[in-house]
Order: C-alpha cells, then sequence, then structure tokens
C-alpha cells in the first residue's frame, strides 16, 4: 500500500518532527487534529499549539475538537476517508469508534519502549527514575491506555546529566524517523505486530505540580533526577523563608549535613545537604526572577551558610 490518505493527530512540539517528515516524504495529509488555542502568558492571551502552526504554514486542514469523541467529530473523520491517523502526543483519548475508521489502523509514536513508561509523560519519568537508556515505539492504537501491537522500537541511552530539555527534541528527531521506517514497512507488509507484556509495564502519569516540591530528606542522586526530569514543567521546587526557589541544573556531591541546610554558596554554585550525600545547585530562579546561574543568582540573592531550605515534611505541606 502507497499513497495513503493520513490524518495526523498531535499537539505540542514533540509531534512537530514527525508532522514534518510526512510533509518532507510528500505524504497526504487530508487534515490534521490538535487541542484548541490555550490562552498562556501573563496576558493569558489565546496561542495556538505547534502542530497548528506547522500545519497553517502548509496550508493543511487543522480542525481543534474540545472532544474528539463527540459523534459530530467522528462522522467528520470518517467522510475524510484516511487509510491511515497518525498520533503523536494529541491529549485526548480515541474512542473505539474512531479508531476502526482507518483501514490501516492508528498508529501512535510514543516515547518509549513500552511496555514500559505507558501514560502522558514517559520522558520525564524515566529521568525521575534514573534510567539510563529509552527510546521510542511506534504501535497499533486500541482502546487501552498504550497498550496496542508494537510495530517498531529505536533505544538511544540517556546521558548521567541530560535534562529533560535536550531528550525531549532528541527523541522527538528520533520518534519522527522511526515513524518514516514504520511507514515503508507497512507498505512492504514487513512489519510483524508484537503484543505487549501487560506484566513489564509501568505507568507515567500526567504531571502535576505536587511532583516538583523537593524534599531533602532524599539522597541527592534522587532530587538531582527530579531536576532533570522536570526541568520544563512543572520545576523541581524548594523554599527559603518561605519564597519558591526553582532549581535548573544540579551536580551530586557526597557532603553532610542537616537534610535542606546550605553548606556552600560561591560562584562555583550552592551545595545543600540532602538525606544522602548533597546537591550542588548551578541554576536556579526565583519567584518573579529569571532563570540564572548561581553566582548571578547569588549577587542579588546572598545565601547564608547553614541556611535550611524548606521541604514539605519540615514545613508541614
Amino acid at each position: 500500500m502507497t499513497g495513503w490518505r493520513i490524518i495526523f493527530m498531535g499537539t505540542p512540539a514533540f509531534a512537530c518532527p514527525t508532522l514534518q517528515t510526512l510533509l518532507d516524504r510528500n505524504e497526504q495529509i487530508v487534515a490534521v487534529y490538535t487541542q484548541p488555542d490555550r490562552p498562556k502568558g501573563r496576558g493569558q492571551k489565546l496561542q495556538p499549539p505547534p502542530v497548528k502552526e506547522l500545519a497553517c504554514a502548509h496550508d493543511i486542514p487543522v480542525f481543534q475538537p474540545p472532544k474528539v469523541r463527540a459523534a459530530e467529530v467522528i462522522d467528520q473523520i470518517r467522510e475524510l476517508q484516511p487509510d491511515l491517523i497518525v498520533v503523536v502526543a494529541f491529549g485526548q483519548i480515541l474512542p473505539k469508534a474512531l479508531l476502526d475508521i482507518p483501514p490501516y489502523g492508528c498508529v501512535n509514536v510514543h516515547a518509549s519502549l513500552l511496555p514500559r513508561y505507558r501514560g502522558a509523560a514517559p520522558l520525564n519519568w524515566c529521568l525521575v527514575n534514573g534510567e539510563t537508556e529509552t527510546g521510542v515505539t511506534t504501535m497499533l492504537m486500541d482502546v487501552g491506555l498504550d497498550t496496542g501491537p508494537m510495530l517498531l522500537k529505536k533505544a538511544t541511552p540517556i546521558e548521567p546529566d541530560e535534562g529533560i530539555d535536550t531528550l525531549h527534541d532528541r527523541m522527538a528527531a528520533l520518534g519522527a524517523d522511526l515513524l518514516a521506517e514504520t511507514l515503508d514497512g507497512l507498505a512492504a507488509g514487513s512489519i510483524i505486530p508484537e503484543s505487549q507484556d501487560d506484566a513489564a509495564s509501568c505507568y507515567a502519569p500526567l504531571l502535576k505540580k505536587e511532583h516538583g516540591q523537593i524534599s531533602w530528606y532524599k539522597p541527592a542522586f534522587a532530587i538531582h533526577n527530579l531536576v532533570r526530569g522536570l526541568a520544563i514543567w512543572p520545576g523541581a521546587v524548594t523554599h527559603l523563608q518561605g519564597e519558591p526557589l526553582k532549581l535548573f541544573r544540579t551536580a551530586v556531591g557526597n557532603a553532610s549535613g542537616r537534610p535542606g541546610e546550605i553548606l556552600s554558596a560561591d560562584k562555583n554554585g550552592i551545595e545543600v545537604a540532602c538525606g544522602q550525600g548533597s546537591l550542588l545547585i548551578t541554576e536556579l530562579q526565583a519567584a518573579g526572577a529569571r532563570r540564572m546561574d548561581a553566582a548571578s543568582f547569588l549577587a542579588g540573592h546572598p545565601l547564608a551558610v547553614g541556611s535550611i531550605l524548606e521541604s514539605p515534611e519540615a514545613s508541614g505541606e
């Protein structure tokens, strides 16, 4: 099968390289479905999703239904007669009535090595959990949450200090390449779908602000991984005298002290004692301020050695 009529479903920047790959391959994209525009920033102006901007730049019809499971939306998709639907970080669950429309199925590009890290935030949680390898999987979607038969996989190592920003971009590109391989394999009939082993699965839930609360009673490596995984959103946050501090770059040390105690604060960073070892903070942000390196931060926010950064256990949160 060649010359598919494809509907693309995706929303954030992570999905754009895959859509661009389809465009570069001159695939017949009959429509793009994405989430509605959302208010952003201090002015709360409506902002289009990155996928919408890319689709509009190429004159592809864009639809933004609040609920893709609505009967009229399913009827609309059926009238478009897609052979295949490609889904990348769309943000809505597809009902069976929609999944059954394309004769060649709905192919999802998922940012993990399934069945590991099913769910909304696989990249973030693999960093938080200190994984040393991740990857992307293409799969045929079913009514479960990332439970459908797998098509192709591609693995990649995670560097010890790699953050979500660089991993996100690498995986987005990797997913686009794998989708191209998947389309070629489906066209050639060379891919045999493989069922997932549910017993080997784990869940990567949607991120919430409370996930970013730092507990200094945890080992330094665990806090370092939290910072790596949540740097884009919601951020790993501690408090000093009730005011939030968001951490962006850290390193693991082996000093000791009371959990949350500032052991040193100079141009090299702010070293804080943890439940095991210490954490060197090299990039951070105070409330209402810009993100900056530790030296710049300390120039405007002197920190006394012996001060305590608060944990939820200490503050009663």
